[in-house]
């Protein structure tokens, strides 16, 4: 398969489940057992195959997991900071701000403890205000929406954006349309391939008209 993400790019990988999308995900991150069997991984012209994800974080990517991590115990404010690097010079005001950007009052939750007591919906919002706080060159968001209502999905949407205008490179795992349309650029993946990269909404079209149901092995013939 063939991938490229821009500078200041958001970038949807769509498909059906099962296509391997969280796959590329993890093999992009560095993920223990995940390793292309050929080709390489390049991050800003330089070969990142081997690096692992120690080194890759600290070259500035970031995952954000489909169900997020579990630090139990810490409070809102200290994971914020854990994932901003134990940044001590990072303001209140900008914790606060970023609880703002995923629609979580600070004044209920900053001091909050993370623990089961909290949704899963909760726990996602929170995961997504530390990566904003954590400003990295390529941000790999899985499944952004997930545990998250309707209601909030334009919260989702709209921290996407601001990750971009903060300089970072997004590329986003959805199955939402919503999201695909939000970005700058979309590929739709299927069997671990790269079937088609363009429009969002050509994408999105191309998924529903040609794609359910699917014939993984005629898709070359398809498009021809």
């Amino acid at each position: 398969m063939n991938l490229e993400v821009g500078e200041r790019e958001i970038h949807s990988v769509i498909g059906p489940n099962g296509a391997g999308k969280s796959t590329l995900a993890y093999l992009l991150m560095g993920i223990s057992g995940y390793c292309p069997q050929e080709g390489s991984v390049y991050f800003n012209e330089r070969d990142i195959t081997k690096f692992t994800i120690t080194q890759r974080a600290k070259h500035g990517i970031t995952l954000a997991w489909q169900e997020p991590a579990r630090f139990e115990g810490l409070t809102v404010y200290d994971y914020l900071l854990i994932g901003a690097g134990g940044n001590g010079k990072l303001s209140e005001n900008t914790l606060r701000h970023a609880l703002d950007m995923v629609n979580l009052s600070p004044e209920k939750y900053l001091y909050r403890e993370v623990s089961e007591a909290l949704s899963g919906g909760e726990r996602k919002r929170i995961e997504l205000a530390s990566i904003f706080t954590m400003k990295n060159k390529l941000v790999i968001l899985d499944e952004p929406d997930s545990g998250i209502d309707a209601v909030s999905l334009k919260e989702v949407i709209a921290l996407i954006h601001n990750l971009k205008k903060n300089g970072s490179s997004v590329l986003v795992i959805t199955h939402r349309e919503e999201i695909a349309a939000a970005s700058d650029k979309a590929s739709l993946m299927c069997d671990g391939i790269i079937v088609k990269t363009g429009s969002p909404a050509g994408i999105s079209d191309f998924f529903k008209d040609k794609c359910k149901p699917c014939d993984v092995e005629t898709y070359a013939i398809k498009e021809e």
